[in-house]
């Protein structure tokens, strides 16, 4: 696999959906260079989760920014890759929620879709889009076990949304290839059967 062309994978899914784990696991089976999401460092997610309103605006631009100069180191870059969550999962999902829910304004999401709609004519998209599709008591599982303090006050009607979100968009999604995994059951990172099941979707896909 890794003596194939450059590959340009993105690993798509609501929050605790196993994206992080799988770009992992799949970087190291394939030789490919993993892209993680900004968590970890970012300076507003905190604050985010205890005031959406707030902070909305804010958090969506930084993720913005994080995520084109990763997706345009991505397309410069020589080697295959595999990301954690695309630039359009942060406009089509997270910021149109937002707005749509009342925690973001309409002034501030006209400004953010222009800035993400002149983005866009600069990208280049992945050669596969992988959708990890979750059930609202998987992610919430999912989620209470990473132990992310700031997320374990995250409503299961937020998710709900999100999720509402992602079906439409994997609905119309027309950039490049798409898999869709349903990973209730799945265990890709304990149970090996289920890691080389993905795998072997993955690489037929590709």
């Amino acid at each position: 696999m890794s003596a194939m062309k450059k590959t340009f994978i993105t690993v798509a899914g609501n929050i605790g959906s196993g994206k992080s784990s799988l770009t992992s696991l799949l970087g190291k089976k394939f030789g490919w260079t993993p892209y993680y999401e900004s968590v970890e460092d970012n300076p507003y997610l905190a604050d985010f989760y205890g005031d959406m309103k707030r902070w909305s605006f804010h958090l969506q631009i930084y993720f913005l920014s994080h995520r084109f100069q990763t997706h345009k180191k991505i397309v410069e870059s020589s080697g295959s890759v595999i990301q954690d969550r695309s630039i359009y999962e942060d406009a089509e999902i997270f910021a149109r929620n937002l707005y749509e829910i009342g925690n973001m304004t309409q002034r501030d999401y006209d400004n953010y879709v222009a800035l993400y709609a002149v983005m866009m004519e600069f990208l280049r998209p992945p050669d596969l889009m992988v959708y990890l599709k979750a059930s609202i008591p998987t992610l919430q599982k999912q989620i209470a076990k990473r132990g992310r303090q700031y997320e374990q006050s995250i409503p299961a009607e937020y998710l709900q949304q999100l999720n509402g979100h992602y079906e439409k968009w994997i609905a119309n999604y027309r950039l490049g290839k798409l898999l869709v995994i349903e990973s209730d059951g799945l265990d890709f990172v304990h149970n090996e059967a289920d890691l080389a099941s993905v795998e072997q979707r993955i690489t037929g896909a590709l």
